[in-house]
């Protein structure tokens, strides 16, 4: 039984990531376009239509997923009206931000402000209870367009050996963080009582120096938010270590009260910031639980808050396919049990398009036993039916551990990571310091 959410929020402002996803087979996309099937060739960016179907047949090619920046405004623009005109294309509410500001508004209690570059379908898109501030709406939206194709489709004489996407956009606004001031100056009006943050990563295709500078204005924006009020930054797939580093190290840490994140990007952190197991290159099927829970407790005891350390980080929502762990800092949050598997319920559903879990479409993918650590004597524990969510602790350090029923055939993963976080923290409870 799950209790009751938290009633700690009422309002909660989100920034500073928001588009249009535009979701349609690449395929036809491209036969629309009156593209003719060529051979593969990798492009770092995209510049003509010849980049887009060589880039898109070479993907498609390995089953592979890619993202990739469209140069030519005008021209992506062109493309973008096709796409989003297609009969069969399907049109979504994009971007971490929006989509933690569209999950968090299916709960009527609360009041939603998003701030991010909206546009006039974002804004037709999103949900009734999520309130735009009129500085940070946009004449045009941003795009993104989510190529998929299926296992075993063929274009001209590729044939894609699995399932994926290609991702292309071109969005100057989320690249630049440029929505971020806004946010935080519309803050004072609305008064949140939980402040979330994502779209850090859209930085990473900006130039070195552009993006440290951007980095530095970020984090001087973010320390302007009220120290009462938490904040929550959401984490997303990255590739620039140095960058990551940088998050980690001097600047953004120490800001938030909580991280959420994935298995890839918790294996990232700790190669970018030599943490544990950081010569582990890749997971090899179900991340072992015993690393997983070693780097999280290393994140917390080197970046989190300590009586030396002048950091405000005391939770981690972590989660993969198979399970979650809410790691959380002793005496600043309560509620986790109900937080976690609040998290692990919003997976199975959001997944399989359902309003509860549907134990016909679910299956358990979780390790029924499994050590808590590989750098300290870790405890051994055995999964028990009755009682699924786990708890141990580790130098005033406590995790949280539930298995997430898996959906069997998903109908729907864009966001998902999104909407476990929103769910979670939706059940969390903050203690006032």
């Amino acid at each position: 039984a799950i209790v009751r959410p938290a009633r700690s929020w009422a309002r909660v402002a989100v920034g500073v990531n928001a588009c249009v996803d535009v979701v349609l087979s690449g395929v036809k996309l491209l036969e629309a376009l009156g593209l003719e099937p060529s051979e593969g060739k990798n492009h770092a960016v995209l510049n003509s239509g010849q980049d887009l179907k060589e880039a898109f047949a070479h993907f498609m090619e390995r089953g592979a997923a890619a993202e990739r920046f469209f140069s030519d405004a005008e021209a992506f623009q062109d493309i973008a009206r096709a796409a989003s005109e297609h009969p069969a294309a399907q049109l979504y509410v994009g971007g971490n931000a929006a989509l933690i500001g569209q999950k968090l508004a299916t709960n009527p209690d609360l009041k939603i402000l998003l701030c991010g570059p909206v546009g006039p379908k974002l804004h037709e898109l999103l949900d009734d209870n999520v309130v735009v501030p009129p500085e940070s709406m946009q004449e045009r939206d941003e795009f993104h367009l989510i190529l998929e194709y299926q296992a075993g489709e063929q274009w001209g004489r590729v044939r894609a050996p699995a399932a994926n996407r290609f991702i292309f956009s071109h969005d100057l606004s989320n690249g630049a963080l440029s929505m971020l001031e806004v946010f935080v100056s519309s803050l004072d009006e609305f008064q949140p009582d939980l402040v979330v943050l994502s779209g850090l990563h859209m930085m990473e295709g900006q130039s070195k120096e552009m993006r440290q500078r951007r980095l530095m204005e970020a984090v001087a924006s973010i320390s302007d938010i009220p120290t009462d009020i938490p904040i929550h930054l959401e984490l997303a797939s990255m590739t620039d270590q140095d960058f990551m580093s940088n998050i980690v190290h001097q600047q953004v840490f120490p800001l938030v009260n909580s991280i959420g994140l994935n298995e890839q990007e918790l294996l990232f952190l700790t190669q970018s910031a030599s943490g544990p197991h950081a010569s582990l290159a890749s997971w090899s099927g179900i991340p072992d639980v015993g690393v997983v829970s070693d780097i999280l407790f290393w994140i917390l005891k080197e970046h989190g808050k300590t009586a030396e350390r002048a950091s405000d980080l005391t939770r981690i929502h972590f989660h993969t396919l198979a399970y979650h762990i809410l790691v959380t800092v002793d005496g600043h949050w309560g509620n986790q049990a109900a937080a976690v598997a609040a998290g692990a319920r919003a997976a199975g559903t959001q997944a399989c398009a359902t309003d509860t879990i549907d134990t016909s479409k679910v299956f358990l993918k979780a390790p029924l036993e499994f050590v808590t650590s590989h750098t300290e004597a870790p405890s051994k524990i055995s999964l028990n039916p009755d009682e699924p969510v786990v708890q141990w602790h580790r130098e005033g350090i406590s995790f949280h551990f539930t298995p997430v029923l898996v959906c069997k055939d998903p109908v729907r993963t864009v966001g998902l990571g999104d909407a476990i976080s929103a769910e979670g923290l939706l059940y969390s409870e903050a203690y006032p310091q």
